[in-house]
């Protein structure tokens, strides 16, 4: 599996990834029924570094990194991953977490930040806490699932 840096030519399949966990509204607070151009413009913005997982030609994965926060908390970085449903369970995630630490640590941040993982969503939950991040914080009921109603949402980091 190759980890790279997403090219523009590459956004029509990031879309094809990133569209139907959109839609099912269960893991991001984006808006269900933002445009293409919007959510192509949110995961590639000139304010992120994208990259993608291909394999054989074919990406299965994609993930963002930008700085947490401007001024005095840009030593601490954030990231967003999603997955193809069609790699679930393939380890994708867990390589582009893998890599997305050593880029972080490449780039010179401190620290990697969640500020919004839904608790519902148990297999990134596991995921991070394997790779070493820890549960800071909780948000009760700070997110509306469209199955289980509102439920907490966790704040993860793990310093580097």
């Amino acid at each position: 599996m190759l980890i790279r840096a997403a090219l523009s030519e590459d956004a029509p399949r990031i879309w094809s990834i990133i569209e139907p966990v959109i839609r099912a509204g269960e893991t991001y607070t984006l808006d269900r029924d933002m445009t293409e151009e919007q959510a192509l413009t949110y995961w590639m913005g000139s304010d992120k570094e994208t990259f993608v997982a291909e394999e054989d030609g074919i990406i299965l994965g994609t993930y963002y990194m930008r700085p947490n926060q401007a001024g005095g908390g840009r030593h601490v970085c954030n990231c967003g991953f999603m997955v193809s449903a069609a790699a679930t369970g393939r380890g994708v995630a867990g390589r582009m977490g893998e890599h997305a630490l050593a880029h972080a640590r490449s780039r010179k941040y401190r620290g990697m930040q969640f500020n919004f993982v839904v608790s519902t969503n148990e297999r990134a939950v596991r995921l991070w806490q394997k790779l070493g991040f820890e549960i800071v914080g909780r948000l009760p009921l700070a997110f509306h699932h469209p199955a289980h109603g509102d439920v907490d949402a966790l704040v993860m980091f793990q310093a580097l």
